[in-house]
């Protein structure tokens, strides 16, 4: 990592109409200020290109038998920094050097606290820092985000649970578009969510560096007002029963944190864009987080895995009776093997759900080990977090002998402060061992991954198991998440590929799930979604039948140089390019609606690449699995017309001669 510290020692103090004393920074360019000052709370306000986009919004935190910051308070002084750094990243999402420039105001206070804030050129970020010497109880944090008019807002509102209270999720929403002024202050979302102002910048809210501290919830507040809350602190929980139980918060605390006097808090991140374009390359949350804290990352190895959970390993054109078994495990190695996987999962069933060290006795689990030693493939796990949580280091010991490095853990479902704990606890005895580890059942990255470049992807969203027993998982859906759940990190979705449906014949069969929308709309996520780990979870039967097909997705880099977004609209449409050394890649996803994309070639050296090329059939209206799979040259400035069926996609491969 390279640094450059500039220290700025002067800044204007103003005497606006806003306010007495008022303190203004601006991003590099000059494009985005925030101004923020002092009345009976804390307030600031942002600014682009001179209009305003956020009214003055209140910031205030509540400690210790309820004392406010804010009470008998005043600005003691300031400092201004400019940053201009570049961040490698071990396990590049998006792209491996992250330019991170940006101007820093850190502002005193006769209280025992700081606030800072960083100002980019995509964004803008506050965080609180504390200067107690004993520990603190954090009653509340107030987080309000005030709108210039009434806005619409992609919102993944929260359906309560029926055993649980609202603060219980698996952060498997769809992000419904819908008017700030129609979202009551009973309802909640997990974040991010996206504004839609009538005019001016979208702007994604969400948070970074969450830790020891709960995640932050949206609220309504008003008809143009967003309010920030928090899971409360858990004091007494109780295990569910069936297949895997979890422990629910039956009992919360008056606070929702209890933490040291001496830290800084999350980052309260809002993301700027004025094209949507600009929102899925965003990378403003994994710049916001703290350095990694696992030292050599050169273990880590992104790559592809399958998994069997969605089709219920219901496997055919076979000499064995499948199932969670030795044999059926083994043809899922020769299949990782033939088409260029470096993994395979094997999910629930092969233990115990509570005991990691009752192994199914219809796997032989040293067969299994030494097969996929002799094939080049490794294994990974499925465990139940509480399980896991209780077994963690001997089960980690276990797995190091069986050569697994990757796991997943699952329902964990919360992110109140002793959750989030939970995941830090995980990672770090993950990297001790030189494990990687996937959270399902869990909120968003939000930087984590930085810190813990071990933690390899995340779940939490709601992805193509959906399409087991409902409808949710559409492609106005999928063309959605690239501007919202992935402003936040990588997530597992999880592409099923082959059954594909019209919009209408869509139906829901367990052991032989649809998805919808054309085959290429599903090749194409594994270019438009994050993932450094991308996981198949398809039918391998199906995709023997098909090796052409399967040998591209399986040869399709998971980890890129730099990403770029040609074309899009939230909810509408996405055309991403992303660059892995010389190649290229090139997919693009729509809703129900078909259209014409003009694709050009502007962004190559020079040089002749090969196209490879598999987009919609002409009767993918029809039948969704139709594709054409050709290859062509193609040159820089070259342009291509493609046609996208609804629901459609398309995927390109760009390699240089």
């Amino acid at each position: 990592m390279k640094k450059n510290l500039t220290l700025l020692f002067c800044i204007f103090i103003s005497l606006g109409a806003l306010a007495n004393d008022s303190l203004k920074v601006c991003s590099p360019s000059g494009n985005i200020c925030v101004k923020i000052w002092m009345e009976q709370q804390l307030k600031y306000c942002i600014f682009e290109n001179g209009k305003m986009i956020l009214r003055p919004s209140d910031i205030d935190m509540i400690v210790n038998d309820s004392r406010k910051f804010s009470v008998n308070n005043s600005i003691k002084g300031f400092s201004i920094k400019h940053i201009s750094e570049k961040i490698i990243s071990p396990v590049p999402e998006k792209r491996k050097n992250i330019l991170n420039n940006y101007n820093l105001i850190a502002i005193k206070f006769r209280q025992p606290y700081q606030i800072e804030f960083r100002v980019y050129d995509d964004g803008a970020a506050y965080r609180f820092l504390t200067l107690f010497k004993d520990s603190i109880i954090v009653e509340n944090e107030i987080a309000n985000f005030r709108f210039p008019e009434s806005a619409s807002v992609f919102y993944p509102g929260i359906h309560k649970r029926s055993d649980a209270d609202i603060y219980h999720t698996s952060y498997e929403e769809q992000f419904i578009l819908r008017k700030m002024d129609g979202i009551q202050g009973s309802e909640l979302a997990y974040n991010p969510v996206l504004v839609c102002p009538v005019s001016g910048p979208k702007i994604g809210i969400t948070e970074s560096d969450l830790e020891d501290y709960p995640g932050m919830f949206l609220a309504g507040a008003n008809s143009s007002e967003l309010r920030g809350t928090f899971a409360p602190y858990p004091l007494e929980e109780k295990m569910t029963g069936g297949d895997y139980p979890q422990a629910l918060v039956n009992r919360r605390a008056h606070y929702i944190a209890k933490t040291k006097g001496t830290r800084s808090f999350p980052w309260r991140v809002l993301i700027i864009a004025d094209e949507d374009r600009q929102l899925p390359s965003n990378d403003l949350v994994y710049r916001l987080a703290p350095p990694s804290r696992i030292g050599d990352a050169s273990w880590v190895h992104p790559g592809k895995s399958t998994d069997e959970w969605s089709i219920d390993v219901n496997l055919f054109n076979v000499p064995f009776r499948s199932g969670v078994n030795t044999n059926s495990y083994k043809y899922y190695i020769d299949f990782a093997r033939r088409f260029g996987f470096n993994r395979i999962m094997m999910d629930a069933g092969w233990s115990d759900n509570m005991d990691l060290f009752k192994v199914n006795p219809n796997i032989n689990m040293d067969t299994l080990t030494a097969y996929a030693r002799e094939k080049g493939i490794k294994i990974s796990m499925w465990t139940l977090s509480n399980t896991l949580g209780r077994q963690l280091d001997s089960a980690l010991e276990r797995f190091n002998r069986w050569g697994v490095d990757f796991i997943m853990t699952d329902f964990i479902d919360r992110d109140d402060q002793k959750t989030v704990n939970f995941y830090y606890r995980i990672a770090k005895s993950c990297a001790d061992h030189h494990i990687m580890i996937m959270f399902h059942g869990a909120y968003p990255p939000k930087g984590f991954n930085r810190t813990f470049p071990n933690n390899i992807t995340r779940e939490g969203v709601l992805g193509s198991e959906y399409n087991i027993g409902g409808d949710k998982a559409t492609p106005k859906h999928d063309v959605t998440l690239p501007y919202t759940r992935m402003l936040a990190g990588s997530f597992d979705y999880e592409p099923m590929v082959f059954n594909n449906s019209t919009q209408k014949g869509f139906r829901a069969v367990p052991g032989m799930v649809m998805t919808q929308g054309t085959r290429c709309h599903q090749l194409a996520m594994f270019v438009v979604f994050d993932n450094p780990m991308e996981v198949f979870g398809g039918n391998p039967s199906q995709a023997w039948m098909e090796p052409e097909f399967t040998e591209l997705m399986g040869s399709t880099p998971t980890v890129w140089d730099e990403t770029k977004i040609l074309d899009g609209r939230a909810g509408e449409y996405i055309v991403t390019t992303r660059q892995n050394k010389e190649d290229w890649y090139i997919a693009g996803m729509t809703d129900w609606t078909p259209r014409d994309i003009q694709v050009k070639f502007d962004f190559l050296s020079a040089g002749n690449y090969k196209a490879t090329i598999c987009r919609d059939g002409i009767n993918a209206d029809r039948y969704a699995a139709d594709y054409v799979l050709e290859t062509r040259p193609v040159k820089v400035n070259d342009e291509m017309k493609i046609h996208l069926a609804p629901g459609g996609g398309f995927f390109i491969r760009l390699e240089k001669k």
